[in-house]
């Protein structure tokens, strides 16, 4: 029978924060010479920007383990940060930081980045989280990743609202609840994954590309570089891992680690159809890029498609139905308390809605713009370290 060890592994890239101004400090070297980050090992790294640092953590069995990593990491994190007068924070986006300010990071990959994608790369200013869930190397294992990727497809806009941290860009409210998804979009191979039959198939394309240059020079072994596919989900060969990458950055670890115990879930739960000879339907790209856009321009409060029925469901009523759907599941997994939170994001809102709540009761109190975002960003630290 097919079967996966559905470990868990979690990426966050966190803003580097001058608390004395609110905003944004390019000090992502200075900590990664601290010799406390050098114990940590390299679950800690640079990204893009000087203003961001990356962790990962460890691969975990369960949300448990998860849960004691991305507290381990924060804590760590935070704890040189601060040492050096700095603080992070987790949000898709900085409230007030402006693209044209930032310094890139030296090295090969970022000066590749910046020469092949120009003005679209220097405004890279958004921050994600991924979630890996384990499959495994051998072909069998990779084609069932592959089958699951399919599926899962059309879960992803759910996933991400869920998750929105991102509704400020430039100073102001965009209107949207995750505005970092139409930034990283400007990027190619971005958005939903196609459809592949096979493992093989999806190689078959990434070795086009590499052929013809698309995926810059390729990595020290030989193989075509396929970590410059940016799909909102895609298979991570060397972890054996499907990645979804559709979600931003979870400002609370409770919700982050509901994020991933959700993701987990819904594989398992796709994993056991399969073993019944069932699947859930395969949807064209064009129709989960539309329930995307509700879930970027919405977030909890808006409606998804319900391509079964063809008809616009309210995203609060979907969440419940979600939850039913992995329900027989999750005790196997032993996350029905991390799933369950899914009822707390629903009640709070997600970090976007509490931002956004917050800069409103701050104008309406008759603080300034810049006041109004000052606060959010002291929001947004607290909420961070909650908890770690």
């Amino acid at each position: 029978m097919h079967s996966a060890p559905l470990t868990i592994g979690i990426e966050e890239e966190y803003q580097l924060i001058d608390p004395t101004t609110g905003g944004l400090a390019a000090v992502v070297q200075q900590l990664l010479h601290d010799d406390s980050i050098r114990q940590i090992g390299d679950q800690v790294k640079p990204e893009f920007l000087q203003s961001q640092i990356e962790i990962g953590s460890a691969i975990c069995r369960n949300v448990q383990e998860a849960r004691m990593e991305l507290v381990r990491l924060r804590r760590e994190v935070n704890k040189v940060a601060e040492r050096h007068g700095y603080a992070i924070m987790a949000a898709s986006t900085h409230p007030f930081a402006k693209w044209e300010e930032q310094e890139a990071n030296p090295g090969e990959r970022y000066d590749d980045l910046k020469e092949y994608m120009q003005e679209v790369a220097r405004q890279m200013l958004i921050f994600g989280m991924h979630v890996h869930v384990g499959f495994g190397t051998t072909t069998r294992q990779l084609d069932l990743l592959i089958d699951i990727q399919n599926q899962l497809r059309y879960f992803l806009p759910h996933l991400l609202t869920f998750s929105t941290s991102s509704p400020f860009w430039h100073g102001h409210p965009t209107g949207l609840k995750s505005y970092r998804s139409i930034i990283f979009e400007n990027l190619p191979r971005t958005g939903t994954a196609p459809i592949f039959s096979s493992f093989s198939e999806y190689e078959h394309l990434i070795d086009i590309f590499g052929q013809v240059g698309t995926l810059g020079k390729g990595r020290e072994d030989g193989k075509a570089d396929y970590t410059k596919i940016w799909w909102d989900c895609r298979p991570h060969e060397d972890f054996g891992t499907l990645e979804i990458r559709i979600c931003d950055i979870c400002t609370t670890v409770d919700e982050a680690v509901c994020i991933a115990a959700l993701v987990q879930a819904l594989v398992a739960k796709l994993i056991k159809l399969r073993n019944q000879n069932q699947s859930w339907r395969i949807y064209p790209n064009e129709l989960i890029a539309e329930n995307k856009w509700r879930a970027v321009r919405y977030g909890l409060d808006g409606k998804l498609i319900d391509y079964g029925k063809n008809e616009s469901v309210p995203v609060r009523f979907l969440a419940k139905e979600l939850l039913e759907f992995v329900d027989d599941v999750v005790d196997d997994l032993g996350s029905r308390e991390e799933v369950n939170y899914v009822h707390t994001i629903l009640e709070k809102g997600t970090s976007s809605d509490r931002q956004l709540e917050l800069y409103r009761h701050c104008k309406a109190d008759g603080a300034s713009d810049q006041e109004a975002l000052r606060a959010v960003v002291e929001h947004l630290r607290e909420e961070t370290m909650r908890g770690v």
